[in-house]
């Protein structure tokens, strides 16, 4: 009975899983088409404006997470459909508020700057409180054990993409119509996602929200913005050590990973969920989910890295146009830095199961100062070549801390189970 049980938990576990990969890889064949637009289209320099505001918007999109859906993951995930619901309204409303807020300071940084690069961050202003709510229906309907809205959610921002793109390329073929096409399909799908949920983001409850999840939010807040906030300062300092050209072709390398950020960002949606639920039914067999979980996807990533140094020249210069050039010299550092991330997503999946929020942000913050001091150094002394094996290097190092603090913060949670059962 037990072997049954175990199985058909396993089999459960195994389909939720497979709805988070489906979903992001319509979100990373999205994020992937609208980057091989600009890349085509406008050329490197301009991809690597496009990119600056990419990554200022995975800085917002990491900040939203860390304050709503991040701590909605670890408190709400499997719990009574009405109390899902009142915390998936207050969580999407504090991402909505966020977004508001977030996309005011967009536009004015935009207007102060002006210019092309300008009008990329005003743009992006106009359309990120959308992208935000987009992005928290996604992570409420996994935290339901919903999976399937998600990447339904995701599959109409997709077909909301093609006329959008279409019409950015036909008439106007800039950086700022992109991105107006890109957030503004994505506010189709965010208008969508309320009607799937049956739930009302509600604005009002965000200071509530921010207030009783305060000791989660806050640190992964700070453990998530350092991350991508990381990445922002590694490309504006490669933008200014070595122009942005160099962005451009180290955005085209990651961007040549696309298929495996599928993977990655996929997994990442329904691990925490799962990983919750394996430590309520099986604290033991937590560390093995986790190894499993980092090894596949580190695994996958260096089998993708090999297909690209396979890849033709002539191929290549078909998918992204005079990016290829520069971006293929860099899929060898890309690969080995991306391949160890993903071995520290096992880790990173199990500490936020645990509700360990100190030592994951203990562990984030040395890899962010690992990563941006690496890749800024590399960037001083060889361009987009050095910055990208300076990367390489600090992610592969930061897998130590990762798993030291993981099986730190297991060890501590199975003690305090032992003491609880003694004095029960």
């Amino acid at each position: 009975m037990r072997s049954l049980l175990r199985s058909q938990a396993v089999r459960a576990m195994a389909g939720r899983l497979s709805w988070g990969l489906g979903d992001q890889a319509v979100s990373s064949i999205t994020n992937f088409v609208v980057g091989l637009y600009v890349a085509r289209s406008l050329g490197t320099t301009a991809f690597g404006m496009f990119s600056l505001a990419w990554v200022s918007y995975g800085v917002v999109l990491n900040l939203s997470r860390g304050l709503t859906t991040d701590p909605l993951m670890v408190r709400f995930s499997g719990v009574p459909t009405e109390t899902w619901r009142a915390a998936t309204a207050k969580a999407t409303g504090t991402a909505l508020t966020a977004g508001v807020a977030a996309g005011a300071v967009s536009v004015v940084a935009g207007l102060v700057v002006g210019g092309p690069l300008g009008g990329a961050f005003v743009a992006l202003g106009v359309v990120i409180p959308a992208l935000l709510l987009q992005d928290a229906w996604r992570f409420t309907f996994f935290a339901a054990g919903h999976g399937k809205k998600a990447f339904v959610n995701d599959v109409v921002w997709g077909i909301a993409l093609i006329p959008a793109l279409f019409v950015a390329h036909r008439w106007f073929d800039t950086v700022v119509a992109f991105i107006l096409a890109w957030g503004l399909s994505g506010a189709v799908a965010a208008g969508y996602g309320c009607l799937q949920a049956g739930v009302r983001p509600d604005p009002r409850g965000t200071l509530d929200w921010l207030k009783r999840h305060r000791d989660l939010g806050t640190r992964y807040l700070i453990e998530n913005v350092s991350a991508s906030g990381s990445s922002q300062l590694r490309m504006y300092g490669l933008g200014a050590i070595a122009g942005l050209a160099s962005v451009g072709a180290v955005r085209g390398a990651e961007l040549l990973l696309g298929p495996f950020f599928a993977l990655l960002m996929g997994l990442s949606l329904a691990t925490v969920a799962e990983g919750s639920r394996v430590l309520q039914r099986a604290p033991h067999r937590l560390r093995h989910f986790c190894a499993i979980l980092g090894a596949g996807q580190a695994a996958a990533a260096l089998l993708w890295g090999l297909a690209l140094l396979l890849v033709p020249h002539d191929a290549g210069r078909f998918v992204l146009g005079d990016v290829w050039d520069p971006a293929s010299e860099l899929i060898l550092p890309v690969t080995i830095g991306i391949a160890a991330a993903g071995f520290n997503t096992g880790a990173a999946a199990g500490l936020r199961a645990l509700g360990a929020a100190k030592r994951s942000l203990r562990a984030q913050l040395i890899n962010s100062a690992g990563y941006t001091g690496f890749g800024l150094i590399g960037a001083f002394l060889a361009g987009a070549s050095g910055s990208a094996w300076g990367v390489a290097l600090a992610i592969t190092g930061g897998s130590v801390v990762w798993w030291l603090q993981l099986l730190a913060a297991l060890k501590e949670h199975l003690t305090s189970e032992k003491e609880e059962m003694r004095t029960s």
